[in-house]
């Protein structure tokens, strides 16, 4: 984390346009996660919504055991803008399921991008492929949401590998197919009609956050394979989830330059463009949450 930190110098090799369209990625990324949680409270008004992710989100990022204390933030913001509590609760976990379980899905989307080989790429081909990505992530998700032998036989398929991998004393996972369509139908419930929209949205977040990472790397003049790069991105979304650090933090500074380095990005250039995309994606959000949390806080305090 200090070596990441500390390559803060070399932030003159991105151009100023670089940078600004690295925060614009950010911006639009969070941009798809207010548009997820509107559908899943199926809120009226945008405010709440919007401020209350920041400031949870930013508590989170700081705080130890952040994302339990950073999800009762938002809650407790949301409630206190007039929310009903029970349907608030619902929402926001059918939420993070599906926000986890689409970057759970995406190094799936890596295995054609592997198949065809190494091609260097620039910024124009780096928007095309998170296009790709965006459409076909999007058509999965659908068939997994309107039909149930596709999501049952992937149900059964974990469970077949999960049970021979297991521990000689081990219980044997059972009823994982059956399991995986009662929380998809929960989430269904949740989302109502407007599945389509929460879908949309989920794909946009982690696609955005993605390019973020490829603008990073474009405009160090790092070009590796894109499907070596969404590798190394969904296993730094994984390690962000560890809650030994608030936000991953050191944990996804240092598998991702590992992984980075391992699709072929030069050490020195790993280094940067994790600090360069680490920099947008968790430092840039402390500030905005705690302006979110002020802003809560005098619309709260405000007569009527």
């Amino acid at each position: 984390m200090i070596e990441t930190l500390g390559s803060w110098r070399d932030i003159t090799r991105f151009s100023v346009g670089s940078l600004l369209g690295m925060a614009a990625l950010q911006v639009a990324s969070l941009a798809c996660l207010w548009a997820l949680q509107h559908v899943a409270l199926r809120a009226k008004r945008w405010p709440p919504v919007i401020t209350s992710q920041l400031a949870g989100n930013a508590l989170a990022k700081v705080a130890p055991g952040g994302g339990a204390l950073g999800a009762a933030l938002q809650y407790r913001m949301l409630v206190q803008s007039g929310l009903p509590p029970a349907a608030t609760v619902s929402a926001l976990t059918a939420v993070n399921l599906l926000v986890f379980a689409v970057v759970l899905a995406l190094p799936v989307l890596a295995i054609p991008a592997l198949l065809r080989g190494a091609v260097d790429r620039g910024l124009l081909e780096t928007a095309v492929i998170g296009l790709v990505i965006f459409f076909v992530a999007s058509a999965i998700g659908a068939v997994l949401f309107s039909t149930d032998r596709p999501l049952a036989w992937i149900g059964r398929l974990a469970q077949r590998i999960r049970n021979r991998l297991r521990r000689r004393h081990a219980e044997p996972l059972q009823h994982l197919p059956q399991r995986l369509l009662r929380e998809r139908d929960r989430i269904l419930a949740t989302l109502g009609p407007r599945w389509k929209r929460a879908l949309a949205a989920t794909v946009g977040r982690w696609t955005f956050d993605y390019l973020t990472l490829l603008a990073a790397l474009a405009a160090i003049g790092s070009h590796p394979r894109p499907g070596l790069v969404l590798l190394a991105f969904c296993g730094a979304q994984v390690l962000a989830q560890i809650p030994v650090t608030p936000g991953g933090l050191g944990f996804v500074e240092a598998g991702l330059t590992a992984m980075l380095a391992l699709a072929g990005v030069g050490a020195g250039e790993a280094v940067l463009a994790t600090f360069a995309y680490r920099l947008f994606s968790y430092w840039l959000p402390l500030p905005l949450g705690l302006a979110a949390f002020a802003l809560h806080s005098r619309a709260s305090a405000a007569p009527g």
